[in-house]
């Protein structure tokens, strides 16, 4: 073969190396999340994601990954009121769990420009305000750490042939973006009883279900994943944290956030835009319903049902332990 058509050849291989388009693994009649064009899913694009959000190297001193403030276990949120960032600056807000984040319209609690998982990575990867992975203006210095990995250039050049394993911000933050629109929680116990085993909640849960609907809580905490994606205001607003309004300038978004989704929010405590609720019945209380004690209990029990176990301990989204056959 003449030289003039190596690259063609290479660029054949890739696309073969890239393997099938990514296969969702989903329930029947259960349709898979939007995926822009731009970024089509593939197993090795998934599997390059998957890699990355568990490594510290994406952060400016090595010290935190995305995996470092968004645990499994937690539902990917984070147990802390809020997260300092790599320089200790303080953190800002609580940290979100990540269930079903791809089917979110909006993917942060007061920015309503952010609505793909692609441009949410530079959030915490570039942001100033707060500083959390304090990547801005090092941007140069991921290829360099990553390059200097021949695993990772092999996984690059698998999930990215099209730009032949070009390693920077846009392919990290699309690799990351395929991997986190895997993580799919739907078999809580809520959703084994919508499915039709109705043993899976137990009474308690069921009236709490019915209290949740009829105390307006379900105007808001709406549809499969209980948000409606809209910015709404419980307390007034303070100086420490404008809410929407940082972005909008408008003094009537002061205070308002985005309603936060419930899939598995018994585990991702302590919760408000704030992370100032330290348990989940005062979190409960704090959205000015009045409520008995025995509401109160049901309620909470209705939410216990919205835990999946199964999302909570899959394998598929606990930290790799092997990456281009070897241990990592």
């Amino acid at each position: 073969m003449k030289p003039a058509h190596w690259p063609l050849l290479l660029a054949t291989l890739l696309l073969i190396g890239a393997g099938l388009p990514w296969t969702w693994s989903l329930l029947p009649g259960e349709a898979p999340p939007p995926v822009p064009v731009g970024n089509a899913m593939s197993a090795a694009k998934v599997e390059l994601g998957h890699r990355l959000f568990y490594d510290a190297d994406l952060s400016a001193n090595g010290t935190l990954s995305c995996a470092g403030c968004h645990e499994q276990h937690r539902g990917f949120a984070d147990g802390n009121r809020t997260r300092p960032g790599v320089h200790g600056d303080p953190g800002l807000r609580n940290v979100p769990g990540l269930a079903n984040v791809a089917w979110l319209p909006r993917l942060t609690i007061a920015d309503p420009a952010i609505t793909s998982l692609e441009a949410q990575v530079a959030v915490p990867l570039l942001g100033e305000h707060p500083i959390e992975m304090g990547m801005k203006g090092m941007e140069a210095e991921l290829p360099r750490r990553l390059g200097a990995d021949a695993c990772y250039r092999r996984m690059f050049a698998r999930a990215f042939p099209e730009h032949r394993g070009r390693i920077d911000i846009a392919t990290v933050s699309a690799a990351l973006a395929a991997f986190e629109r895997t993580l799919i929680s739907l078999d809580s116990p809520h959703d084994r009883a919508r499915r039709g085993q109705a043993d899976a909640l137990s009474m308690s849960a069921w009236q709490g279900e019915r209290l949740f609907a009829d105390k307006g809580c379900a105007s808001c905490h709406a549809g499969r994943d209980f948000s409606d994606g809209a910015y709404h205001r419980l307390e007034p607003a303070t100086a420490a944290d404008p809410g929407l309004a940082e972005k909008t300038g408008l003094a009537s978004d002061a205070g308002r956030f985005r309603t936060p989704p419930l899939r598995n929010v018994a585990v991702t405590g302590p919760w408000w835009h704030d992370g100032s609720a330290q348990t989940l019945d005062v979190a409960i209380l704090r959205h000015g319903r009045k409520l008995t004690d025995a509401e109160r209990i049901a309620i909470r029990a209705f939410l216990d049902s919205l835990t999946d176990r199964t999302f909570l301990t899959d394998p598929r989204f606990a930290m790799p332990d092997e990456a281009c056959g070897k241990t990592l």
